[in-house]
């Protein structure tokens, strides 16, 4: 089983991103594992399961978010956010069984056009974030095991993240 070096990990959290951005959203969701886990908390020390979280999807909610946001007409996403990611301060951890710990920071850039006087759009937002995966290989690829977004601001009220932090 190969060791995840840094640069195959900035690669991976690069194409990532472009997914993202380019809202190839299907595609995304294959990069997931059978039992992963996407997780954006209000206070990261705490356990997933016993606190209120902004976004903790399994891999069946985490496909319905996807399927929503690819095949329903979403009100809160209608017209689309467009988005822009930048990735930095990459690190990788090697694990035990084919495993990897990856953490960096991310820069997530949203604008949502819309008609005048539409509340909250047509207004550059950014959201800051560190983000931690734990990466699995398999098939011949790595995955996403667990992917943790812990935005600058979790603790603040969030207007609509209706997009894909």
């Amino acid at each position: 089983m190969p060791a995840l070096s840094v640069a195959d990990a900035e690669r991976f959290l690069y194409a990532e991103a472009r997914l993202l951005d380019e809202r190839r959203f299907e595609e995304w969701e294959a990069l997931f594992t059978d039992d992963a886990v996407y997780w954006l908390p209000i206070d990261p020390a705490l356990d997933p399961a016993q606190a209120v979280a902004i976004i903790y999807d399994d891999r069946k909610r985490l496909h319905e978010r996807v399927y929503r946001l690819t095949r329903t007409p979403v009100l809160d996403q209608n017209p689309p956010s467009r988005t822009l990611r930048l990735v930095s301060n990459v690190e990788v951890t090697p694990g035990a069984d084919g495993e990897a710990a990856v953490d960096c920071r991310q820069l997530i850039a949203e604008m949502r056009p819309g008609g005048p006087g539409q509340q909250g759009l047509n207004a550059p937002r950014l959201f800051a974030a560190h983000c931690h995966y734990r990466l699995r290989h398999a098939d011949g690829a790595w995955k996403i095991v667990l992917k943790k977004v812990v935005l600058l601001t979790a603790d603040e009220p969030q207007y609509n993240l209706s997009f894909i932090p």
